[in-house]
């Protein structure tokens, strides 16, 4: 089978084709034959290796999983003799949490991993969008932040994968939102739900007289200590982004009853019931795809080259 395997840490060039053996499915397992995978901003830092904790735990002088890609949707071709709840021909929607591999034709998950059946209103391309961004979004609000009706939140970089899907939750949990994006990106934000925006290229958020019960920095370029001055006496600052200043902050934070810093490791606390929700909300027309590129499978590098410019609005799809 065809796919992009990542030879060693570097720029996107490392990506090259290859032909590699198509996988069978264990007892326990179902073979998706991929139709679409995301690329994102943690996919860039895998393939680069940055931050260092990346190599430490994937590889020290290159990747441990040559085939990078979490989020894939696609059709089941076989399944193993002991799965129960999925069949051939559903069309799926997964994520290779441990070991990656959504950049290639084919990938076995266990009936056991983040795989749950795309509603049949809900394109494969959209399904793994929702999933690249929404997932982490949903963790951060629902799970972090305990989003409640009529809370204030403020979403940096809310034109972003996750930003956006950020903007929609905390819509359906009922939060007063701030997007935070250029001029640009007003009308896409304004669209997706939020009630205010600031265009931050006039504005500095940081420096504003309102206060926030949630601050959500989607693409972390704020740090807590620049955001604690606009977030209520108890206030919460969220970033996905892992720097050790933040880890510091968390511990820090925790000790006292005021304002708080919080980081999650969202992808690794992912599960089928957040893919079922998440779907559940596609299918009703609360949570809508916004795609803003599609690139076949060999075009991989070129994909990245263009979600590390920061410019990207949503989600950036891999097509097969």
């Amino acid at each position: 089978m065809k796919a992009m395997v990542q030879i060693s840490y570097g720029p996107p060039e490392v990506i090259v084709p290859q032909e590699i053996p198509k996988p069978s499915p264990g007892n326990k397992e179902v073979l998706i034959r991929i139709q679409a995978a995301a690329v994102g901003p943690s996919d860039c830092a895998f393939r680069k290796g940055e931050p260092l904790i990346i190599k430490l735990i994937y590889g020290l002088s290159r990747p441990k999983f040559a085939v990078g890609g979490c989020e894939l949707a696609g059709e089941v071709e076989a399944v193993g003799k002991e799965v129960k709840h999925i069949k051939a021909g559903d069309r799926v929607l997964g994520m290779s949490i441990k070991n990656f591999g959504a950049y290639a034709e084919y990938k076995c998950l266990s009936e056991e991993s983040p795989l749950v059946v795309i509603p049949d209103n809900i394109t494969f391309e959209e399904a793994v969008g929702i999933c690249d961004g929404g997932a982490t979004a949903l963790t951060f609000l629902r799970d972090k932040a305990k989003l409640r009706k009529g809370q204030k939140v403020l979403i940096n970089g809310a034109s972003g994968a996750v930003g956006i899907y950020a903007v929609q939750l905390a819509k359906f949990y009922d939060a007063e939102v701030t997007g935070v994006c250029s001029a640009g990106n007003v009308g896409l934000v304004r669209k997706a739900g939020a009630d205010f925006i600031i265009d931050y290229t006039q504005e500095d958020f940081t420096k504003t007289e309102k206060a926030y019960d949630v601050v959500f920095d989607a693409v972390g370029k704020r740090s807590f200590t620049t955001c604690k001055r606009v977030l209520t006496a108890k206030g919460i600052y969220l970033t996905t982004v892992p720097k050790l200043s933040i880890v510091i902050q968390m511990m820090w934070t925790s000790l006292f009853k005021g304002k708080r810093a919080v980081f999650a490791t969202a992808g690794l606390m992912q599960n089928k019931a957040n893919l079922a929700f998440l779907m559940e909300l596609a299918k009703n027309g609360t949570l809508n795809a916004v795609i803003d590129r599609r690139y076949p499978l060999k075009l991989l590098p070129d994909a990245q080259k263009y979600v590390e410019t920061e410019r990207k609005k949503g989600n950036v799809i891999i097509t097969f």
